[in-house]
């Protein structure tokens, strides 16, 4: 049975993009699981007790509820270097518990810490981040992400950043790239485009 995950971010015991975290797990119950009924994460909150620092929220659920619900103390990963790697198939589009696909890429980064995916030239996202990047006015996060992220949604909507279309070819265009997820906010981990390794030949 496919199982998905939500991973939510709490600081000081205040859950951060709550309604958007919500929004997800519904949306992919009706269009996966086929089940119409909305859950509240809310409500499965009033037994846990949130501590307090930034910590990791996560559950999985599938189409009997939601099970092994975990909040653990959150640091991000270092992050100095990227490699581009390349799969014109790859969807993504569900926030799954099975990673396959993801973890097949990652066996290409080489020495870098992570990778960044491309599909039919386009960038798209990391193996467990969208990206935003920075032109040294604006940052702009590509159209073409694997996973629609609830922190790359919430930033869209507060008008933090903007979408585009990014091809490889455009990342001279730009100075930073930052990663984003529902536990990093936007520059929180960033670095130099320069430090963004060539596709394989």
């Amino acid at each position: 049975m496919c199982r998905y995950i939500e991973t939510i971010r709490v600081v000081d015991g205040h859950v951060c993009n709550l309604a958007y975290h919500e929004q997800r797990m519904n949306r992919t119950r009706r269009e996966v699981l086929g089940m119409m009924d909305r859950l509240r994460i809310a409500d499965l909150l009033e037994s846990v007790s949130l501590p307090m620092g930034c910590s990791k929220l996560r559950f999985v659920y599938d189409r009997e509820g939601i099970h092994d619900l975990t909040c653990t103390p959150y640091a991000p990963r270092q992050i100095n270097s990227l490699r581009l790697v390349c799969d014109n198939g790859i969807s993504y589009p569900y926030k799954a518990e099975d990673r396959s696909v993801l973890d097949r890429l990652k066996k290409r980064q080489g020495d870098c810490d992570e990778i960044l995916i491309v599909r039919n030239g386009h960038l798209t996202d990391t193996s467990y981040s969208n990206i935003v990047l920075y032109d040294g006015r604006q940052w702009f996060t590509p159209s073409t992400p694997l996973l629609c992220g609830t922190m790359r949604q919430s930033l869209l909507d507060s008008g933090r950043i903007r979408e585009r279309e990014i091809n490889v070819a455009d990342l001279t265009h730009y100075q930073q790239i930052s990663l984003i997820n529902a536990m990093i906010p936007l520059g929180e981990v960033v670095l130099p485009v320069s430090r963004i390794e060539p596709l394989e030949v």
